[in-house]
């Protein structure tokens, strides 16, 4: 298979317009349409008046003259399916008319497709599960944000297979996936415990061991010091805050482990729903705090899953995949 085409070269539906030049005084400057219609289709071969070909006016690529194979073939292999590890242009999603299913983001991630509840009908949380736990029968599918009716129905469906948290609103069917490494979950306040326990149960579908240390915020700080040393085990930490969200910052000077902080929407008149923790946390004196969006728990859960594991995988010997 031909190498990757290189940035530059991608056609314009891919939001680049050709290659830039350097004009007078060292300016970059982008060939204007007329001038690369102009090139193309006045000159045999692509060549301007002046000699410079179209690669060097900076022509666009023109999408016919790009096969879209090449624009995907990192994770393509052409004639293979999902199923032994890549992907073809031919599979690779189920089309279940209101929602095309990616079938095959397991074998580019190695976890597969989430689904984000919210929104969806209870009988679209259901088929989309359905269709996700036949392509992974061997792994957790899980799903989040799911509103009490989709809950139910979860329930009906699948029965014991179902394991349904009401408070994380969060649906997993399938086994566990064997876990690498630790991620230790750590909220300020029991109020937000929602977000501390989406984030918990994505950290334990997505390969990684998972503790929830919760109601250990800055208002009390000998609570989180009494847990300090269980914290300093994992091999990556979550913590959970809204009001000040002063937590991370705080964790942040006490762990070495890669620390990944959500803010919450929890708090009085201007915390602003999450508003006033996300800055406080993106403005964190702590270095190496990392932030996600306000209530994504999925979110930080994945990320420290990923590290964790990696960590978790690395230590038995098995290698970073």
């Amino acid at each position: 298979m031909p190498d990757p085409q290189p940035f530059g070269e991608l056609p314009r539906e891919l939001g680049l317009l050709g290659r830039e030049r350097v004009g007078h005084g060292g300016h970059r400057e982008h060939p204007p349409r007329a001038e690369r219609a102009h090139g193309r289709g006045e000159h045999e071969g692509g060549v301007s008046p002046t000699g410079e070909s179209d690669e060097d006016v900076g022509v666009a690529v023109e999408p016919a003259q790009q096969p879209a194979r090449e624009l995907v073939h990192p994770v393509v292999d052409d004639q293979r399916s999902a199923h032994d590890g890549s992907l073809s242009l031919d599979r690779g999603f189920a089309d279940l008319g209101f929602a095309c299913v990616d079938t095959a983001r397991a074998s580019r991630t190695g976890d597969p497709e989430v689904i984000f509840g919210q929104g969806k009908q209870p009988a679209q949380v259901v088929s989309i599960l359905q269709r996700l736990t036949a392509e992974h029968p061997d792994r957790a599918v899980l799903a989040t944000r799911c509103a009490d009716d989709a809950l139910r129905a979860c329930t009906e469906e699948f029965g014991g297979r179902a394991q349904v948290d009401p408070l994380a609103r969060t649906v997993v069917v399938g086994p566990w996936p064997t876990a690498f490494g630790r991620v230790a979950v750590v909220c300020a306040g029991t109020s937000d415990l929602p977000v501390a326990r989406e984030c918990a149960t994505t950290v334990r579908a997505h390969g990684a061991e998972t503790e929830l240390v919760a109601d250990v915020g800055v208002a009390g700080l000998h609570r989180l010091l009494a847990r300090l040393e269980q914290i300093r085990a994992a091999d990556a930490v979550v913590a959970v805050a809204g009001m000040e969200g002063a937590l991370p910052s705080v964790l942040g000077g006490l762990v070495a482990a890669p620390l990944v902080a959500v803010p919450t929407s929890v708090g009085y008149g201007l915390s602003m729903d999450g508003t006033a923790a996300l800055l406080a946390m993106l403005n964190s004196c702590a270095p190496g705090v990392t932030v996600v969006n306000v209530d994504n728990g999925y979110g930080a859960g994945v990320a420290a899953a990923r590290i964790a594991r990696t960590i978790g995988r690395l230590r038995a010997g098995e290698g970073a995949r």
